[in-house]
């Protein structure tokens, strides 16, 4: 099957024409990590189909596939597209490495876009922000301020400053009047690093909120490089149910951002026509909490946490020129998350009505989500058994930390593109995600082995029944761990030369943007925000 090529430089005219493009790099993790184009969406070939169902919905978008240089990966990926029904699917020739020849730039690290956004917005509304000293000296004096964490409430748990209290980002516009006890209280937003420290802070002040707010310099990591100590399992968090005076002022402030900033909205039947019409991506984003979210939301939504989708923005959307949908169930965050998305470079609107029951009954949808059928399951005492008289390969799937700390005896750790060599052979995938073997028996398959099965239940169902499972510290080697990012996690391990050089990652981002790549953002004026909204508190 023969797929079209582009180059990097006509690529780079299509990624900058305002018509939809999808850009998927298919590397692993670590490797995309180590260098990528600024607008790719990591899509590892481990995941491809699975990933790309959910970031690039529409079959019939203008899609480009890329890897380190244009070869197997990329070619054998863009076939899988095209058996899911993917139309306009290309390969960027020679992948990474032409790019970068043409004289365009490649950038380190992962979620670079929404990265790049917070630095940008820092710059342009001259974000205040108080440093780890600056707080420390605070809180040695008891003076009176709120400190917030603005990650999600299981990275908080994991670690935060001394005296925080969770409320992801994409709360703080429906909770933060029940946090804060008046408006001369300091407030201070931190997160780990930079981007969600910034944002969050700004949020508040786009709302007009009359405290002193700042962002926490360097979030957790800059608390740690000026010498002092994180809080570990801290359960401090929003509460879940807002009275009705904080739930009123938190609805007057987000109307007066709206209008500031001309927040769209939409209706349902709109969307509904738009889906039915086809010829553009729609991406309906439900930005409540998990447990909102799981008590019932719209027909096709995706849970897109408020904060989160501003800080990963490629994790939930892959097509560039797409309508995002934003919705809730109060009118509060959607305007916000919209606020935001909008200055990201994205065509944003809020749903009317939100979670409702009218908007339920438009949006309904036949489609039947894609899910790729999982291997036969072979129970764990008869794999024991045929793995001991040599009748199976046993391959490991999950990650290569997961490998490191604990698989079963004997087992290759492996991603689906390096099951090489295995022609003939019965072979047992172990996962923790029965679509990723399902995706992996695709492969082998193809290549000829006699049967694919997948263990039930995993290395839990193996050791639950006293089978043993050992750990390898040192393997996989470092250098063959492509599904991980070294210097993303080990800042977060204590590891102050990864924080020091993961700031000046972040830091060092505005930089190496090209002139196209700067004008895709579309950041609102500060000076007039800051004006009306200093009139409107001062009525």
């Amino acid at each position: 099957m023969s797929v079209p090529s582009i180059d990097a430089v006509t690529l780079k005219a299509w990624l900058h024409d305002g018509a939809e493009i999808a850009l998927l790099d298919v590397r692993e993790a670590g490797e995309f990590g180590e260098g990528h184009l600024f607008l790719a969406t990591p899509a590892p070939y481990s995941r491809l189909e699975i990933d790309a169902v959910r970031l690039v919905p529409r079959r019939n978008v203008r899609l480009v596939v890329t890897d380190a240089d244009g070869g197997a990966l990329s070619v054998l990926a863009a076939r899988r597209l095209l058996d899911l029904g993917y139309g306009g699917v290309h390969v960027l020739e020679g992948g990474n490495a032409a790019w970068q020849a043409a004289g365009f730039a490649l950038f380190k690290g992962i979620n670079v876009p929404s990265k790049t956004f917070g630095e940008l917005a820092e710059l342009a509304y001259q974000t205040p922000h108080i440093t780890a000293g600056e707080l420390a000296a605070w809180q040695r004096e008891h003076k009176r301020h709120v400190l917030l964490d603005g990650r999600t409430v299981s990275e908080y748990r994991r670690m935060t400053i001394p005296g925080a209290i969770a409320c992801p980002n994409g709360e703080l516009a429906l909770r933060v009047h029940a946090l804060v006890p008046d408006a001369d209280t300091p407030v201070v937003i931190n997160c780990a690093g930079r981007t969600r420290s910034i944002i969050g802070a700004q949020t508040l002040r786009n709302l007009g909120l009359p405290n002193p707010i700042y962002a926490l310099e360097n979030g957790t990591q800059g608390w740690q490089l000026h010498g002092l100590t994180l809080e570990h399992g801290a359960d401090r968090r929003y509460p879940d149910t807002i009275d009705v005076p904080a739930r009123r002022r938190a609805k007057d402030a987000v109307e007066g951002l709206s209008h500031r900033l001309a927040v769209s909205t939409v209706t349902a039947a709109a969307v509904q026509a738009e889906r039915q019409r086809g010829v553009r991506t729609v991406f309906l984003l439900d930005v409540r909490t998990a447990d909102a979210f799981a008590r019932g939301s719209l027909p096709g939504a995706v849970h897109a946490p408020g904060g989160q989708l501003l800080q990963a923005t490629d994790q939930y959307v892959g097509v560039r020129g797409a309508w995002l949908i934003v919705f809730d169930d109060d009118g509060i965050r959607a305007p916000v998350i919209a606020s935001w998305l909008h200055q990201l470079g994205h065509d944003a609107a809020v749903l009317e009505g939100g979670v409702s029951e009218a908007n339920v009954a438009l949006l309904a949808t036949r489609d039947t989500p894609w899910q790729p059928a999982p291997p036969v399951g072979i129970d764990a005492g008869t794999l024991r058994n045929a793995f001991a008289h040599g009748e199976v390969v046993l391959f490991d799937l999950r990650s290569s930390a997961a490998y490191r700390t604990a698989h079963i005896p004997g087992a290759r750790w492996a991603t689906r593109r390096q099951l090489h060599d295995v022609r003939g052979a019965q072979v047992v995938l172990v996962d923790d995600d029965a679509s990723v073997s399902a995706l992996a028996a695709v492969d082998l398959l193809e290549q000829g082995v006699a049967s694919v099965r997948r263990l039930e239940g995993g290395v839990v169902a193996w050791h639950a029944v006293g089978y043993p499972l050992e750990a390898t510290p040192e393997l996989p080697a470092d250098a063959e761990r492509i599904d991980y990012l070294f210097f993303v996690h080990d800042r977060h391990d204590g590891n102050l030369d990864a924080a020091r050089g993961y700031l000046a990652w972040e830091i060092g981002l505005l930089a190496q943007l090209d002139a196209q790549e700067r004008a895709l953002f579309a950041l609102g004026s500060p000076s007039a925000l800051v004006s009306e909204t200093a009139e409107v508190v001062a009525e």
